[in-house]
């Protein structure tokens, strides 16, 4: 059985083993459904540090790390950092350690988000069906888009790595499959440039040998209770089917069932809901008084209320975030009554739960604060008769923002910001210093 295979590199067809008889590329992609598949999963390789790199060619061949402090974590290692060991998550005192020589540079996200559109208008070139991810990872589906680009969808998504990487100056790997969760598989398979195919016919046996851990969904807490119950390998729950599964863990059995098969019903939603806006800062020392902490508490209320408001939500549950000395994560939410946009109000919720986990006793690294039961803006925030400030200070705040916009982000600050803890890696010389709007004429 002959397979479909083209070149990667200059995307002509190839219709025997060995490198490509065009260009003499040794990237040429085979499998018997190659031209049959429409879902795809895009990931931008090693995508911070490939920006800097872009930027900087002195880089190029030197390790690159993004993050911040010595306090702070990985955002992003490049390839040459991670052949050391080094790891996204990773706390940045192991990473120094594990590959001493790398170059740390602090996260410059505005500069990201720009690469990561330009790369979406990309996609979205292709195929409306864009379902973004993150920044730099997108599902795709690329169903009918045959005849509009004169291709199958396998040689289009080729085709608009090769052009990422030439006019954008960054790399993607692809993955091409039946549904979104081997689509998400197969782009991790042949990283950096990389381009996997998964196809239906293959995919319980691809899937069998693999850790229960690959399945979306299923975290380190969820692992470890399937490998008690004798749940290790994907092959494993392939072998216990859907009905014993369904009784031992109900509807999440049912859904590992499925996945372990290679079944994934859902589809690739362009509209896919942002759940929660949040914030959050690590420390260059870990402190456990409350008004220190609280000093910096209202910056990241501040940062996930303007961020609510750009994004048009308001949200009803507020959750805070903290990580104690030894990396022990602790979260507690509160349900407001009226969904809020306004940082005061999402300050004074976290503030409460954060006075029941502030004592001496326990030390914390980071802290940090988000909205969730995201809804419109229009239900925020109504007047409420048994506390008359609340609408001056709505309106106070919405002033403030007003002066940003038109000032910048400094222009006006708040009492809380003063003399704050500094987050990891920060200048001595605060941003949050107390300044004057521009005088207007």
């Amino acid at each position: 059985m002959s397979l479909a295979a083209f070149c990667r590199d200059c995307l002509a067809s190839v219709t025997r083993e060995g490198r490509c008889p065009s260009c003499g590329s040794p990237r040429v992609i085979r499998h018997p459904e190659l031209f049959k598949l429409h879902i795809a999963h895009i990931d931008c390789d090693a995508f911070y540090a490939a920006v800097e790199k872009r930027d900087d060619p002195s880089l190029r061949d030197r390790p690159v790390i993004i993050g911040g402090g010595r306090r702070g974590v990985v955002s992003t290692a490049c390839y040459i950092a991670r052949i050391r060991g080094v790891r996204s998550a990773m706390p940045m005192f192991r990473a120094r350690e594990l590959c001493p020589e790398a170059v740390v540079i602090r996260p410059n996200m505005a500069k990201y988000v720009a690469v990561g559109r330009q790369v979406r208008e990309r996609m979205l070139r292709l195929t409306p069906l864009v379902e973004p991810l993150s920044i730099d990872e997108a599902f795709l589906d690329l169903a009918g888009t045959e005849r509009l680009h004169g291709e199958p969808p396998a040689r289009t998504l080729a085709r608009l790595a090769r052009e990422v990487e030439a006019e954008i100056g960054i790399t993607l790997s692809i993955g091409l499959a039946a549904n979104k969760f081997l689509a998400k598989i197969a782009s991790d398979l042949d990283k950096p440039r990389g381009f996997a195919v998964i196809g239906a016919a293959e995919a319980q046996a691809f899937l069998a040998p693999r850790s229960v851990g690959s399945i979306w969904g299923v975290g380190r807490a969820t692992q470890e209770r399937l490998a008690r119950d004798g749940y290790r390998l994907i092959a494993d729950l392939q072998a216990a089917g859907e009905n014993d599964l369904a009784r031992r863990y109900g509807a999440e059995g049912l859904r590992l069932a499925r996945l372990a098969r290679g079944e994934d019903s859902r589809r690739v939603n362009p509209e896919r809901e942002t759940k929660s806006i949040s914030a959050e800062t690590t420390f260059d020392s870990d402190i456990h008084d409350l008004r220190t902490l609280e000093q910096s508490l209202y910056p990241l209320a501040e940062k996930v209320s303007a961020r609510m408001k750009k994004a048009g939500f308001a949200g009803r549950t507020v959750t805070l975030k903290l990580k104690t000395a030894d990396f022990r994560l602790v979260t507690r939410a509160r349900s407001l009554e009226n969904p809020t946009q306004l940082a005061h109000r999402i300050f004074a919720s976290a503030r409460d739960l954060l006075a029941r986990e502030a004592t001496d006793a326990v030390r914390y690294r980071l802290i940090g604060v988000g909205l969730s039961e995201l809804c419109d803006p229009a239900l925020a925030d109504p007047p409420v008769l048994i506390d008359p400030s609340a609408a001056k200070k709505g309106a106070a705040e919405r002033a403030m923002d007003a002066l940003r916009e038109k000032f910048g982000a400094g222009a006006i600050e708040t009492g809380l910001r003063l003399d704050r803890p500094r987050a990891a890696g920060e200048s001595p010389i605060s941003s949050t210093a107390p300044r004057a709007a521009p005088r207007t004429r």
